[in-house]
């Protein structure tokens, strides 16, 4: 509880640091801006938060969704095996369930420093691409490793060599605020050791990421590609320095070039496709949208290891799995129209953080679910790609984006990471320990929101995280 004299400072907050005109001013809460995702928003906010149902669903529509999860959060095995329906693991992988990594259905993070069990974390590998290499990088986005491929796995099937381990380690800087108060930010440092099959490439690029959120996941599905693409602006025309670019992906499906809409660098343009890529990637297990084991030639053992079917993941359940990752729930917003959650929303926008984290959306009339349809979301992403300066740069480029280049994602539910997944580790690869580290490390395009948000008093400081909280 605020004493009056407490409200009288947020309010005025709120109502007084205006950077111009144009600077929308708050004072009370949108109307329905709780419901961040339509009437598919759930109302918990607890450990489960993130691994519900759309609010939406019938009871029937909920048994599928079931069985989705089902096969979501439980482990395959190697083949062959009496699981037959769950069988095929490896021979190469980084996990066994889809859960290992989206940890109730939410966040993962890096390991421990100088651990050498990297779950939740991956590493992508590739190598710098030619022109002689167009065909390539238009159907993959990225020329793998010659020996090890786009992604390091890390564990095996008996019988065959892991690629190897990643240990992690921080350096460290201090940045110092107006006020005086000064933050510490680290930077991983990525360590590849126990190599299975060789030395790598001499140039080969690293990028480590944690699993996202699933949550909201068909909803930005459903956002029509022209309300995307109207707020790209790759030459800047209006000089507000935010040049969002939109990465357009090979679509296995319908074998063409697309939009791209889900992964760190938007790197894939449907919920299937990723989710199809994520089964051969992480755990080595097939479908018919991606055929093959991720063995390279120069891993014998691997090509010649059982396989669990062909496909291993049947069409009857990655469709399940694709049911499942489309329809779990955005949950409510909490205190979104206390007066110092609205302090923080006036001062998220006199910021600019707005230019990137578009507040809404509406989904379109033929969403590939009738419960996604028409829906308000408040999902705070463009899903574009955006320059996020040389202190977050992997230098690893992916289809258009660059190797600075990063897709906006999503704020909804950021505020109960810390309750779902126990820790509060956010930008790609984890390095930002709370949500004031991750504005810090902003740069290039966010630079100027950064420097705004550099300004801020504590009381202003507080003001937005509770905002970014409530989301």
């Amino acid at each position: 509880m605020f004493a009056p004299h407490r409200i009288a400072l947020l309010l005025a907050l709120g109502l007084s640091l205006a950077a111009c005109d144009k600077t929308p001013q708050f004072t009370q809460a949108e109307p329905g801006e709780a419901l961040s995702a339509g009437s598919t928003t759930v109302r918990k906010a607890d450990q489960n938060a993130f691994s519900l149902p759309s609010a939406n669903l019938s009871p029937s529509r909920r048994l599928d969704f079931s069985v989705g999860n089902s096969f979501f959060r439980n482990p395959w095995v190697t083949a062959p095996a009496t699981t037959t329906a769950r069988d095929g693991l490896g021979p190469l992988f980084n996990t066994n369930a889809c859960q290992n990594c989206h940890i109730k259905d939410g966040r993962g993070h890096p390991p421990a420093p100088d651990a050498i069990s990297s779950v939740s974390m991956l590493v992508r590998l590739s190598i710098p691409a030619g022109s002689e290499h167009a065909e390539i990088i238009q159907r993959l986005g990225v020329l793998a490793e010659p020996t090890y491929g786009g992604q390091l796995q890390d564990m095996a099937n008996p019988g065959v060599a892991p690629e190897g381990k990643v240990r992690v380690s921080y350096s460290t800087q201090r940045v110092s605020l107006v006020d005086g108060e000064q933050v510490e930010l680290r930077k991983p440092n990525l360590e590849i050791s126990q190599l299975g099959y060789g030395a790598l490439h001499p140039d080969t690029l690293f990028s480590a990421r944690i699993a996202p959120p699933m949550i909201g996941l068909g909803l930005l599905e459903a956002i029509p590609e022209a309300a995307i693409l109207s707020n790209a602006d790759p030459e800047d025309s209006n000089g507000d320095g935010i040049s969002g670019r939109a990465n357009q992906v090979w679509d296995r499906e319908q074998q063409r070039t697309v939009l791209g809409r889900f992964g760190w660098k938007a790197g894939q343009p449907t919920l299937n496709q990723q989710n199809a890529e994520a089964f051969a990637n992480d755990m080595g297990l097939t479908s018919t949208l991606v055929a093959h084991d991720n063995c390279t030639m120069a891993q014998t053992d691997c090509r010649s290891a059982p396989h669990g079917g062909e496909p291993e993941v049947s069409d009857n359940i990655l469709a399940s799995v694709l049911f499942y990752t489309r329809n779990l729930g955005v949950p409510a917003r909490r205190s979104a129209d206390t007066p110092q959650v609205l302090a923080g929303k006036n001062l998220f926008y006199q910021a600019g953080c707005q230019g990137c984290h578009t507040p809404q959306f509406t989904t379109a009339a033929d969403a590939a679910e009738p419960e996604l349809a028409n829906q308000l979301i408040r999902p705070y992403s463009d899903l574009l790609l955006h320059d996020m300066g040389e202190g977050l740069a992997d230098n690893r480029p992916e289809f258009l984006a660059s190797g600075r280049e990063w897709r906006t994602p999503p704020l909804w539910g950021i505020g109960l990471t810390k309750t779902v997944n126990g820790h509060t580790q956010f930008l790609h690869d984890g390095r930002a320990r709370n949500l004031l580290e991750a504005i810090l490390w902003h740069g290039g395009e966010a630079e100027a929101a950064k420097q705004q948000v550099m300004t801020f008093n504590a009381d202003e400081r507080a003001a937005l995280l509770a905002f970014l909280n409530s989301l």
